[in-house]
């Protein structure tokens, strides 16, 4: 944990620090890249986890459209630029570590890439996994066929 990051701990509310500063001080990995968990701002539902390096993060909170990297195609990823199910972002908000970021969004449809409304679907328990919930929108109707 960075030093900025252990004087937060102890800051006032309503201290301020610059946000170029303070992503300077994220623990990104070795990618380059920082968890970044997508929750609906007015109910609270978990609906993804995906990465951002920084460039994916500041385009999100310049923009208020939230930017994602890709890993799979190694590069920046607008959520719905293939859909059309986009994140708009409500506010953005670090863990105490630096290591995780936290982004209240408002959801356009389903923001799992298989149309359901959230990604975690697959309930477990010691015993067994189950899915949990239907798509609401077929994918191939969301990226056309073969493109989900």
């Amino acid at each position: 944990m960075s030093e900025l990051f252990k004087a937060l701990e102890r800051a006032p509310l309503d201290t301020t620090e610059s946000t170029a500063r303070l992503l300077d001080t994220v623990a990104w990995n070795e990618a380059g890249l920082i968890p970044a968990i997508a929750q609906q701002h007015d109910s609270g539902e978990v609906l993804m986890m995906a990465w951002m390096n920084r460039e994916a993060l500041e385009e999100t909170l310049r923009s208020g459209r939230v930017c994602y990297w890709s890993r799979s195609r190694g590069k920046l990823w607008r959520k719905g630029e293939s859909s059309g199910q986009q994140q708009l972002l409500k506010s953005a908000a670090l863990d105490c570590d630096g290591d995780t970021v936290l982004l209240q969004v408002d959801q356009t449809g389903p923001a799992c890439h298989t149309g359901r409304r959230h990604c975690f679907y697959v309930a477990l328990d010691a015993d067994q996994a189950r899915i949990s919930s239907e798509p609401l929108i077929d994918p191939e109707t969301l990226y056309g066929k073969g493109q989900a």
